[in-house]
This record gives C-alpha cells, sequence and structure tokens, in this order.
C-alpha cells in the first residue's frame, strides 16, 4: 500500500518503531494495491488496471496469488488495499472464521461452476457408485453439493443455506461417492480414471482450455448466488482510491475482456 508519512521532529536515538508511531500515515489517492489471482482473472485485472489509470489516473498495483488463502489476510492487514477473487458467501465464512473486517464495495463476474467429465457426456451416462470430486473449502463445498441438489444426483438437508457440507446429505439413492479435493487439483483429476465427474469453478478450469458452456455437463445459470465482488476494509471502504478501482472495474472495457478471455464464461455481475 503506498502512503506518505508526516512526522513530528524526534530525536536520533529513538528507535525506528518509536518513528512510526510517531507519524501521521495517509492513503495515496492515486495509488492502489490489489490482489488478483493468477491466471484468467489476473489477465482481467490488468485491463481494470489500464482503465482506471487512462479514467482516473489511478496508478493499480496487482499481486498475484496462486489460491484464495492468503488475499483476505493481505488485505485485513492493511498490506493489500482490496482483492478481486471472491464472491460474498465465500468472503462470509472468510469473516466468520477470521475475525476480518471486510466488505464488498462493487461487482465483478459469475464465474459459472460446472461437473466436467472426460468419461461421459451427460448425466444419463453416470453410473450408480460413480466418484464425483468437488471443491473441499467451506463455501465452494456447499456450492457443488447445491449444484449437485439442483440437477438431481443428490438431496439435502433442509435449513443449510448456502453452506451444506457432505455429512447434510440426505438422499444419495445412487450411491455415488463424493470425493473433496483442493480446487485446483480438480482438472488434474478428469484425467483420473477413477473420477467420472469433477464440479470445478470457472478459475481453475479455465486452465485446461474448457469453458462452462460449451464444455459442462451440467452448469450453474445466471441466477446464481455467487457474484464475485471487488473487497476492501470496513475502514477503507470509501477511499477515493477504492472507488476509483471499483469503477474502472465496473467498464465496457473489462466487461468485454472478460467475455474474450473467459470464452464467454463470465456473466457481468454489474
Amino acid at each position: 500500500m503506498t502512503t506518505t508519512w508526516r512526522c513530528a521532529p524526534l530525536a536520533v536515538a529513538l528507535s525506528a518503531m518509536l518513528l512510526l508511531s510517531g507519524c501521521e500515515q495517509k492513503t495515496d489517492p492515486n495509488h492502489i494495491k490489489v490482489g488478483v489471482i493468477n491466471g484468467a482473472e489476473q489477465d482481467v485485472a490488468e485491463v481494470a488496471k489500464r482503465v482506471a489509470k487512462e479514467k482516473f489516473g489511478l496508478e493499480v498495483e496487482l499481486v498475484g496469488f496462486s489460491g484464495s488463502l492468503l488475499p483476505n489476510d493481505a488485505t485485513d492487514k492493511g498490506e493489500l488495499d482490496a482483492n478481486v477473487f471472491q464472491h460474498r458467501p465465500f468472503l462470509a465464512q472468510q469473516n466468520h472464521d477470521h475475525g476480518y473486517k471486510l466488505v464488498a464495495v462493487g461487482n465483478t463476474f459469475v464465474f459459472p461452476m460446472a461437473g466436467y467429465s472426460k468419461k461421459i457426456t451427460s448425466l444419463t451416462e453416470l453410473q450408480d457408485g460413480a466418484v464425483i470430486a468437488i471443491p473441499n473449502d467451506p463455501t465452494n463445498l456447499g456450492r457443488a453439493l447445491l449444484l449437485l441438489k439442483k440437477v438431481g444426483l443428490i438431496d439435502l438437508k433442509e435449513g443449510k443455506g448456502l453452506l451444506p457440507t457432505s455429512l447434510d446429505i440426505s438422499a444419495n439413492p445412487h450411491n455415488y461417492q463424493i470425493m473433496e479435493l483442493e480446487g485446483a487439483q480438480l482438472p488434474h483429476v478428469l484425467d483420473d480414471p477413477k473420477v467420472a465427474v469433477a464440479v470445478i469453478s470457472t478459475t481453475y478450469i479455465n486452465q485446461t482450455g474448457l469453458t462452462p458452456t460449451k464444455d459442462g455437463i451440467f452448469i450453474e445459470d445466471k441466477e446464481s448466488p455467487y457474484t464475485n465482488i471487488v473487497v476492501a476494509r470496513a475502514d477503507n471502504k470509501d477511499a477515493q482510491n477504492v472507488q476509483n478501482f471499483v469503477k474502472a472495474y465496473e467498464s465496457d472495457e473489462v466487461a468485454k475482456a472478460a467475455e474474450k478471455i473467459f470464452n464467454g464464461g463470465a456473466i457481468k455481475g454489474w
């Protein structure tokens, strides 16, 4: 996070810690540090970076991450001003689990989760006892289970909202075996002869050249509650640099870029 410092005169003998504590920190309104997930999502953010510079004179510093465990922590600690990678249910779970004070400040895209297979071409071919791989993080696990319920493969206990677990499966008449894996591993198990179907988010399936609308044998629709968001802290959500970045992201230029980069797999969320 780029900052400027204004300090009262201090004795040379004071420690660096005391020096910092005696300074007033100000956020630079013309610079912002934003966490993104490496790959296609960063490619989209690069377009927002260009728009932010052209329209608002805002210098955007993008910081890439390989997974979803670190960007919120870095944002909460002030190492980032904002991040772009998650939807509201995931943010709510992260705030609950870690005590973060992070808030949504803008919408980006719905990246539909879908079921993919190199063994079958439709659900009518899915055999009893087949292995279905799904994400293991709480939010995307629940999202995948809700999608399996929607297409009629399982049923879930009532009242679990957006965060059911495998323990909440109330009916599994075809005895499907649910395998929970890290999201980044799911594209690789498509080649595993033991796995019939893998439920994968657009973030990870994009690495394979597959797309949900063309290659998914079942898919979330546009009414999904999982629209991705721009996230900042409660204490900087109204800052000029954050607001200008949101405006840059919610632009026609970014929407067109995402349509091309995700090959139709990104639905505009604003």
